[in-house]
Order: structure tokens, then sequence, then C-alpha cells
């Protein structure tokens, strides 16, 4: 059973892993973002949402801009070390702030389609239709348990459901290479990075066959 959500926003950055100190844009959603963009929407234990199809509905368009970000991390440990009556962490970004360069996607809409599967932490209540249910009701109410977001926080995204209907994609065909698939957290201790080719057709990228590569 699968469902389909419409987002869209002013400016979204899926960030190219390989782009080291600027911020560089995929030209399209990573299905790692469609994920947790979903999830933000509805999160059980009890279910793995997996990406189907993005349909790209407005024009792909780049726009430049420069951003205010901070150049260190409070570590885990520090964390850990405050909670335990330790000193506590901080960053002053009056000392951090740097300002850097982004090429970031302007004006962006798609639709997305993902369906779910059951896990073993699923209750013996839980089943397909009673979390279709959920998330259809939560979309139709615009309810979410965290605001979903175009790959940085601050590219905020309107969402609702795509109540059925031909999905006006953009009559546009490329072949938009390699990009991240998702990180694989099978083993906690070790997170590895996957990778697909992705190509769009017609608008329309499908991910239901594509080759996922660690």
């Amino acid at each position: 059973m699968s469902i389909l959500m419409e987002v869209w926003g002013p400016m979204a950055c899926f960030t190219r892993p390989e782009m080291k100190t600027e911020r560089v844009s995929y030209e399209v959603p990573t299905p790692g973002a469609v994920r947790g963009m979903i999830e933000s929407v509805f999160f059980h234990p009890g279910l793995r949402w997996v990406p189907d199809r993005i349909w790209v509905l407005n024009r792909i368009q780049f726009m430049n801009v420069r951003r205010n970000e901070v150049k260190s991390k409070v570590l885990a440990s520090a964390v850990l070390q405050e909670a335990n009556g330790g000193k506590a962490g901080a960053i002053f970004t009056s000392e951090d702030i740097q300002q850097r360069a982004a090429m970031l996607l302007k004006d962006v809409r798609y639709v997305f389609e993902a369906h779910f599967e059951m896990t073993v932490q699923a209750n013996p209540s839980d089943n397909h239709g009673k979390f279709q249910d959920i998330v259809k009701r939560r979309l139709r109410r615009g309810a979410c348990y965290s605001t979903p977001y175009f790959g940085c926080r601050e590219c905020t995204a309107h969402f609702r459901l795509w109540e059925g209907g031909e999905i006006p994609a953009i009559d546009e065909t490329r072949d938009l290479g390699y990009m991240l698939y998702d990180m694989d957290y099978s083993d906690p201790t070790d997170i590895q990075p996957m990778f697909f080719r992705a190509r769009m057709e017609h608008g329309v990228i499908d991910l239901r066959n594509c080759e996922v590569v660690r």
C-alpha cells in the first residue's frame, strides 16, 4: 500500500557529499530525503518507509546564496560529560561563525510516492490499513511530528496529500548520474552510504527497480 505526498517550497538543498567546503545541491531530492520528509509526518517503529517514485513538477532552477554556518560541533562526549555534572559544552557563534556559499534549488514542487513495510517492532494490533489511514489523515490535516524540510532545516517544506488525478510532471528527460540513495543503518557501529544511478524520464524518477551500491 502506498501514499502520494505533495511538497513544495521556495528553496531546497540536497547536498552532494563529494562537495566538502561549499554546499551544492543535487538536481532532485535523494530517496533518503524523501524518506525523512515522510517520517516527519508519520514515524512509527513498526513500519519502514520505502520511496518508489518522485515526480518533478517545477522546472529545475538553481540559485547562489551565502549562508552563516559554524565551523565547530559539540562532541557527544562533551554532552555526556555535561549530563554527568561536568563542564557544559558550548559553541560561541561570535567566534565560530563563518560564511559559506551554497548553490540551492529554488521554487521546488514534487510529488512523492512511497510504501511502507512492517517491521519486527510492530504490535500485534498493527496492520497496513491502520497505518495507511493514519498517515493519510495526518497529510490532510497538515499534522507532523517535526516540520519537513528540503535537505537543510532552513529550507522548510509545505505538504499535503495528493488526492488523485494526473500528476503534471515536467516534460524533461536527463541522466542525473550517481546520487546518494540513503544511509545504511543496519549496523549502528558502521553506518555506510548507499548510491544509485538516477535517471529522470519525462519528469519522473523511478526508484522501484534501481540498483543500489555501497
